[in-house]
């Protein structure tokens, strides 16, 4: 199955805690399931909710766990 298209304005619509999106490295992630154990805290994610968060994520220098996570919540492609 090839990754699902998401569009900007999609994503920027999902930026809620209870309907958390955001772009990592021009892939759409739905993080709201994983708002409550994400180990920095809701409000980083709160931060870029809805836009492209790569430069913080990549700022941060995550683990390769962190990276297995992120991809599990991969939903698309920007």
């Amino acid at each position: 199955m090839a990754p699902r298209e998401i569009a900007l304005l999609e994503v920027y619509r999902h930026k809620t805690k209870n309907d958390l999106w955001l772009i990592v490295n021009g892939k759409v992630y739905d993080v709201t399931k994983f708002i409550v154990n994400h180990p920095g805290g809701e409000e980083v994610l709160l931060d870029t909710a809805g836009r492209d968060a790569s430069n913080p994520f990549e700022d941060v220098g995550h683990s390769a766990e962190a990276r297995n996570i992120l991809q599990s919540l991969e939903i698309g492609t920007l």
